[in-house]
């Protein structure tokens, strides 16, 4: 009997390996004259698999996705900045008896939960506590909160009179308030050592008020919570971060087309 060998290469993946077949020469002249091929090489219909890391990757992304939209739920709006810090110029005493009162304008329905504000304070103390209040008005009016308050100590720089310019920052459940101006004022401050606390200046647009002096140029200072804010948040809206996922969903698909 003679055999015929027919190497047909089956691709599985990224390997390769023949696959042989044995037909006798009197089996081929059978089927030939009976019409059939079932002992012929049939065609091997391959299905390439999807590479399951590419898989991955496009789990990747829709998880990406869905977590910054979830983001700006979960994050705190600054609902007023005052501008930058300054540093060089001037401060202004919120313990011993003094306090500095500043105003600052908010939307509808804006709960404040956040204070950051630019400290000078003596090298190696570290303010630990103030009183905040908000008000109506500068040092009094109606009151919406009035709580001592502890803060956390960040960025010191030493400037030109030899303090160091800080960023305290602190936390609290602060008021919910209604479209309109109101007054930041903080007094009673706290340090390590015990030594004075100096709200920076750097002349933003708020009003300010010292106690003792009256009107004063405006501290720096950032409050945050959620609502509407003055000036725009900084936290990116929803719509925006939507607008970014549809893109990257689009290159997605068409590196797809391009692989497939």
């Amino acid at each position: 009997m003679t055999v015929i060998r027919i190497m047909v290469t089956v691709s599985q993946g990224k390997s390769l390996r023949p696959l042989v077949k044995r037909i006798s020469v009197e089996d081929c002249e059978e089927r030939e004259e009976s019409g059939s091929s079932a002992l012929l090489p049939q065609p091997f219909d391959f299905q390439p698999k999807e590479d399951s890391p590419l898989k991955l990757r496009f789990a990747s992304l829709a998880i990406v996705l869905l977590a910054l939209v979830a983001i700006p739920a979960l994050a705190q709006n600054d609902i007023y900045d005052n501008g930058p810090t300054n540093g060089t110029t001037d401060g202004w005493t919120i313990n011993f008896g003094f306090a500095v009162s500043d105003s600052f304008s908010v939307g509808p329905n804006t709960s404040v939960s956040g204070l950051n504000f630019a400290a000078w304070v003596e090298p190696g103390d570290t303010l630990q506590s103030a009183e905040v209040s908000i008000t109506s008005s500068e040092f009094g009016g109606t009151s919406f909160f009035d709580q001592t308050v502890s803060f956390t100590q960040s960025g010191c720089v030493s400037n030109q009179y030899g303090f160091n310019v800080c960023t305290e920052s602190s936390t609290f459940s602060g008021p919910t308030l209604n479209a309109g101006t109101y007054w930041l004022t903080l007094s009673n401050a706290s340090t390590a050592a015990g030594d004075p606390v100096y709200w920076d200046e750097n002349s933003g647009p708020s009003l300010a008020s010292e106690n003792s002096i009256g009107t004063v140029p405006s501290e720096s200072f950032t409050l945050t919570g959620n609502g509407s804010t003055t000036p725009p948040p900084t936290t990116p809206e929803p719509s925006s971060i939507l607008l970014l996922g549809s893109g990257l969903l689009g290159v997605a698909g068409v590196l797809r087309r391009k692989l497939f």
